[in-house]
């Protein structure tokens, strides 16, 4: 393939009649993020990999064109080359975002399809009128007196808020004030901590919480179910983007802000905020891929430590040590790392030689390591996440909220006792036990593999006679990760397993299209197909349950749809 001239189109080799590569999508870039830790916009461009060299060169000359026509050249070009194609960035200031994904489709379109000198400059005259109506010279005035100040900046498309939490103002973007009229010796920023991984994420934010309540704390929480300070509930639905953050750290009586970030937030807008007192990545394992820029782990590793990118200058770092992805990625981390975990002795043995924190196990005790004493906590059958031992996942929660919590500033004192005082229905949704007319039932949200392996110490614990799994799952996931899913429900050695259809989450897939795989790699693993019933939701899969299920017998609901109103249910149900 040769490019040409700048003007002229792009096209395959392999069939010249068709353009080289296809949009997937455009969008605005909030904050930090994968492919660059500045503001900017991005593109999704599907394009075989033998053309994407090419691409890549016409695109990036295209753009640069359009940055020096418009003044724009100290702003940065980036690529990331995923599977499937290359995502494409260019920063921009916060304030003509909409104009920067103008610029950058122009490029593509420029690349793929050829454009003439005149038309270049109509181009370089409506993205200029584009970005002076957009532009507002006084968010960049606040932001640049705010960056002055030491403090925080946060503005979307209605608010500018300076400072975080107590120490924040919040201003409308139809009327802000002149940056010499704000009392910027009022304002400070708050503690901040970021959450992410793929299991485990929710349960320690809840339990980090707990802990940081028990020492006195107002605790600001974004999280997958809702916003709330303390446990007053402001706003329910999943607010783990950049969106739930800025919401959090508004609020004007938070002292401390805990922050779950999840893959979907970090892909399309990347970090509400640019620093961070602690981040912490749970751990790496196969879910949501099949997304652009998403395929592999390699790549959701890749979107999910951006979080360590805002503590790398100051802050730590809290990560598993059990976790070989983890492990191997942190060898290139600049800054303070501090680890959790149990079976990796060795890491951490070296590491706390060295000074380094780290929350780990001794003789079925939780301990930690400040940087200077050892401390022990409790004996892990005193916190009842645990169920006694049994949910050994939340052992390894226990220890990162312990390190999180640690790394804020809470004493030992207060950490011991919030690890005691959290009861398992305390985390709604994660191992819930529950008992209906002497059966046991077992709610859990575990949507992928690793989660729902975590459950089965926990179901051979409590030693009932006959399970039955109510499971589905959702369509979005790829045919591989279905089939892992009933692998590890089957795992569960159900007596029967109840599939929910979960239409609203079919997600482009036809009707019955995941019951049929869950069935037949269950199938593959030794289920007869009287075990394997379909049902409409995840009610009916509970009715089918319960009604087979004797006195003794345990129920798993993997809840997912209708979890909390699941919850309800069997709160008002439970003997």
């Amino acid at each position: 393939m040769t490019d040409g001239s700048v003007w002229s189109s792009l096209r395959s080799d392999s069939d010249p009649d068709r353009p080289i590569a296809e949009l997937v999508d455009s969008r605005r870039l909030t904050g930090p993020n994968v492919i660059q830790l500045r503001p900017g916009a991005v593109i999704d461009v599907s394009v075989a990999s033998a053309d994407v060299d090419a691409f890549i060169r016409r695109w990036s000359t295209h753009t640069q064109m359009m940055l020096d026509a418009l003044a724009w050249a100290e702003q940065a070009i980036t690529t990331r080359r995923v599977v499937g194609g290359v995502s494409m960035a260019i920063s921009a200031p916060i304030d003509v975002l909409y104009a920067a994904t103008e610029i950058n489709e122009w490029a593509f379109q420029a690349t793929v399809s050829g454009a003439s000198v005149q038309a270049f400059e109509q181009e370089v005259a409506r993205l200029r009128a584009l970005a002076a109506e957009e532009a507002n010279a006084a968010t960049m005035a606040i932001a640049d007196a705010a960056a002055r100040a030491g403090v925080c900046c946060l503005t979307d498309d209605d608010e500018l808020s300076v400072g975080l939490g107590r120490g924040s103002k919040t201003f409308s973007i139809e009327a802000l004030p002149d940056p010499d009229q704000i009392d910027w010796a009022a304002l400070y920023d708050i503690p901040v901590a970021l959450v992410t991984g793929v299991n485990g994420k929710t349960t320690t934010v809840r339990l980090s919480t707990h802990i940081a309540m028990q020492a006195g704390h107002n605790i600001g929480v974004s999280s997958t179910d809702a916003i709330a300070v303390n446990k007053q509930v402001l706003d329910r639905g999943d607010y783990s983007g950049p969106g739930g953050a800025r919401a959090v750290l508004r609020q004007p009586g938070v002292d401390l802000a805990i922050l779950e970030t999840a893959r979907g937030g970090l892909l399309r807008r990347g970090l509400g905020i640019n620093q961070a007192n602690v981040a912490l990545i749970t751990n790496i394992a196969e879910d949501h891929l099949g997304d652009f820029g998403s395929s592999t782990v390699e790549e959701l590793l890749a979107i999910k430590w951006i979080v360590a990118t805002v503590v790398a200058d100051q802050g730590e770092l809290v990560l598993n040590a059990d976790d070989p992805m983890l492990v191997q990625r942190a060898k290139d981390h600049k800054g303070t790392i501090v680890w959790f975990g149990t079976s990796n002795t060795q890491l951490i043995d070296r590491h706390v030689a060295d000074g380094g924190k780290a929350a780990t196990l001794r003789d079925d005790s939780l301990v930690w390591f400040d940087g200077k004493h050892w401390s022990t906590l409790c004996d892990i059958a005193s916190i009842p996440l645990t169920l006694g031992g049994a949910a050994k996942h939340n052992i390894a929660n226990a220890l990162a909220a312990t390190a999180l919590t640690g790394c804020l500033g809470v004493s030992v004192e207060m950490i011991r006792q919030g690890l005691q005082t959290m009861a398992p229905n305390d985390n709604p949704g994660r191992c819930n036990l529950f008992t209906v007319s002497d059966t046991t039932v077992l709610v859990d949200f575990a949507h992928n593999p690793d989660g729902l392996r975590a459950l089965v110490p926990v179901a051979r614990s409590l030693g009932k006679q006959k399970r039955f799994l109510c499971c589905g799952q959702a369509g979005d996931r790829t045919d591989e990760e279905i089939r892992a899913l009933a692998k590890a429900g089957w795992d569960l050695e159900p007596d029967a397993v109840f599939v929910s259809e979960l239409a609203d989450y079919r997600r482009g897939r036809g009707p019955s299209e995941v019951f049929a795989l869950i069935r037949d790699e269950m199938l593959n693993h030794g289920a007869v197909d009287s075990q394997i019933i379909h049902v409409d939701d995840e009610h009916q899969a509970l009715d089918r349950a319960l009604e087979n299920a004797q006195p003794g017998d345990l129920v798993i609901m993997l809840a997912l749809a209708e979890a909390r109103s699941i919850i309800e249910r069997l709160n008002a149900a439970t003997d």
